[in-house]
């Protein structure tokens, strides 16, 4: 007789059935696991004897197989050993078989019959839910599961014989609760930075469109202060928005306690991070830095100081929103909707421009530095404003600068706006930043003299097509910004400037 239990694997975000299928039989004694099973599914098999042995259970003296089904597709992971060992219980008769049937299990096991968290465990309940199955997890897992939905049966516990008892009716597990884990430290304050008025300008209007930004100054200036203190302007995550990023750290690994947070991630990899961590890959096809700042904010400081070749891996998740890890035997996506910040020197000593500086190289060292990042990716970036350094009188006078939280109602009420717009549109996109060529020509349509002032720009700055769209979504985010229904010179203008000055560096690349 073969038993059967359900589990997952994960291809990307995405929770596949598996059909754990064991069969005990006379023959020569053997514990074996086959259906393409990783190192960590092999070992999977003392584990799981231990596992049993400490819950007072020993495995018979017969033929044990144990099959993981599709054959074909590769099983990774740890969180085979929960489903494996109830399997074999119910096998052994030690629980029903039939009340496992309604529920898709992971979990990993220690060898004194505990279960310990194992990432995917969202996405697992998640793909559970749409199957109509129940979820059987580790408990301190179970507040993540929770998330799925709130009419699931989920059964979060803390080792296999508290998971007998259950299913015996001697011991009843309660559903666990989703929690939402609260942020203690106060975010840095846009109050604290003395002067950079037109950087600071430039952040809310990134932080209210979305669009992506690049600083440059000399070192001290203040960009990383700056980028430290976007996250403050943002507005919290939407339930849509808070789903998908809890799913890709749940299957990172990275959630804590089960516990989601509305707070929009912020990633700031080292400049020495290789293309595998930033986009991802591994050898099991892991979520790199721009999955794990899907719907917030990813800031490279040094950019120029990043592999020229990881750089322009950031191409096409700029583009599409999401990034494709293709290898040989499958071919995995991730969401990576992020908005770029990025900060950098205008040259490798760093004062290039900067009065009573001379570079002994001239200008071939800001236009070597500056080469380092490629056209395409500078085409890809919406506002580009200089950071000059901070002067003492800036430093010595009174603080007098508007605190995050002001700033932060002007960027939520534009918000607002863009994703009513877009949800009249029956658009699934909530940032100008994220919307299509074809609808921002619509809804951005200028007045007589903004069209007049944007095709004498496109020729004098020989905007490609993709900086002419990315215009009109600056301009409409400052409208927007400006509670303007109409899209006017003045805003085109002021777009402008900050495509301008990215011409600038785009010539040098």
């Amino acid at each position: 007789m073969v038993s059967h239990v359900t589990t997952v694997a994960f291809q990307g975000i995405e929770a596949v059935p598996v059909d754990v299928q064991v069969q005990i039989g006379p023959g020569v004694v053997a514990f074996t696991i086959v259906g393409l099973p990783d190192k960590a599914v092999a070992e999977s098999r003392e584990r799981v004897r231990s596992a049993l042995i400490a819950s007072g259970l020993a495995l018979p003296a017969k033929r044990i197989t144990v099959n993981l089904a599709p054959a074909d597709l590769p099983k990774e992971g740890s969180h085979y050993d929960l489903p494996i060992a109830l399997c074999l219980m119910a096998a052994m008769g030690a629980v029903p078989a039939d009340q496992l049937a309604g529920f898709s299990v992971l979990g990993e096991l220690a060898l004194d019959g505990t279960i310990t968290p194992v990432a995917g465990v969202l996405p697992a309940a998640m793909g559970a839910n749409g199957a109509g199955k129940g979820l059987i997890c580790p408990a301190e897992s179970g507040p993540e599961a929770a998330w799925a939905s709130a009419d699931m049966e989920i059964v979060a516990a803390r080792s296999l014989i508290g998971l007998a008892n259950h299913f015996k009716g001697t011991q009843v597990l309660s559903r666990p609760e989703p929690k939402i884990r609260s942020e203690g430290a106060l975010l840095p304050d846009l109050a604290d930075i003395k002067g950079q008025e037109s950087a600071k300008r430039a952040l809310e209007v990134a932080a209210a469109g979305g669009h992506n930004l690049l600083m440059i100054g000399p070192p001290g200036a203040g960009k990383s202060m700056l980028a430290a203190r976007l996250p403050s302007l943002l507005p919290p995550l939407q339930p849509r928005e808070l789903l998908e990023v809890a799913m890709i750290n749940s299957i990172a690994g990275s959630l804590s306690d089960g516990r989601l947070s509305t707070a929009r991630p912020f990633r700031a990899p080292h400049h020495s991070a290789s293309m595998a961590a930033l986009v991802g890959g591994g050898l099991r096809a892991r979520p790199g830095e721009v999955s794990l700042a899907h719907n917030g904010v990813l800031f490279l400081d040094e950019l120029p100081e990043f592999t020229p070749q990881v750089l322009d891996s950031l191409r096409q998740p700029l583009e599409t929103g999401e990034t494709v890890i293709a290898r040989a035997n499958h071919r995995v996506t991730y969401p990576s909707r992020f908005q770029l910040i990025a900060a950098m020197n205008p040259c490798r000593c760093g004062y290039a421009g900067e009065p009573g500086h001379t570079c002994r190289r001239g200008t071939r060292c800001a236009a070597d530095y500056q080469a380092r990042i490629s056209g395409p990716l500078i085409d890809r970036i919406d506002l580009r404003v200089e950071v000059p350094a901070v002067t003492a009188g800036d430093l010595i006078a009174p603080a007098l600068s508007e605190p995050s939280a002001a700033v932060a109602e002007r960027v939520a009420a534009a918000r607002d706006i863009q994703r009513e717009r877009f949800a009249d549109l029956g658009l699934a996109v909530s940032t100008n930043a994220q919307c299509a060529p074809s609808v921002i020509e619509r809804i951005a349509e200028p007045d007589a003299g903004g069209r007049t002032l944007l095709g004498e720009a496109a020729d004098a700055f020989h905007l490609s097509a993709r900086g002419y769209h990315r215009v009109l979504k600056l301009a409409r985010t400052l409208a927007d910004l400006d509670g303007s229904e109409r899209v006017g010179r003045i805003h085109l203008a002021e777009a402008l400037s900050y495509r301008g000055a990215a011409t600038a560096l785009a010539s040098a690349a």
